[in-house]
């Protein structure tokens, strides 16, 4: 019995290891965030094994299920949406319920796909150090960090949302971001409409503004 962690695609299909097609092909049930997400993949490379979900809604009897069926001898897999799980989605609240349960439960990552790392190592920053931020809150301590990343003498990352970039950069500016530092930003890697923005702050708002801010974003900040 065990359970696997599995990285998939951030968004080209192809960024996939020979290992977790493998390991998707040979355990007894996968879990994921969207079924309709993970089936695509799955019939990209004709996998038949059974899917369920488990999200971040899901309550503690499907946390219960998928341990139940590990106990049982069943060896599990569970995937994400896109890129390594545990990182900023339900994953970290499955494992950390295994764990504590049943600490003896075999649990294995098969590595893959990562936008943080993927991001970072385009940036041409120092990345010795860096810190990663996840999403940041839509209000409440959201000018905390912010004012946080403004100080920060190491490279941060973070992940914001369509509907959220212009504002989380325009408020970077009314705090007093400095004007000589750099960012990468990120838009839909790997993805057909994969576009990385690279400048300071205005240059970089300048072209958002005039451009297509549909997408998910990775926000790199090289150090003060």
């Amino acid at each position: 019995m065990k359970l696997y962690i599995i990285a998939t695609p951030i968004g080209n299909l192809s960024d996939i290891t020979l290992r977790a097609i493998e390991v998707l092909k040979s355990v007894d049930l996968i879990f994921c965030e969207d079924t309709r997400i993970t089936k695509n993949l799955l019939n990209h490379y004709k996998i038949n094994t059974n899917l369920e979900s488990y999200h971040k809604f899901s309550d503690s009897s499907k946390e219960k299920r998928i341990l139940e069926l590990l106990e049982s001898g069943k060896n599990i897999a569970y995937v994400s949406d896109a890129g390594t799980p545990g990182i900023s989605d339900p994953g970290e609240k499955l494992i950390s319920y295994i764990l504590t349960n049943k600490p003896l439960i075999k649990i294995e990552a098969i590595p893959g796909a990562s936008s943080i790392i993927t991001a970072l190592s385009i940036c041409g920053f120092n990345c010795d150090r860096f810190i990663f931020l996840g999403f940041l809150p839509h209000k409440k301590g959201k000018e905390t960090i912010l004012k946080e990343i403004i100080n920060s003498e190491i490279t941060n990352i973070f992940f914001e949302s369509t509907h959220r970039i212009i504002k989380t950069l325009e408020k970077l500016k009314e705090l007093g971001f400095q004007e000589n530092r750099k960012l990468v930003i990120a838009r839909e890697l790997t993805k057909k409409f994969e576009t990385i923005y690279r400048g300071n702050l205005d240059k970089i708002l300048a072209e958002l503004k005039s451009g297509v801010t549909k997408g998910e974003f990775v926000v790199i900040i090289d150090k003060k």
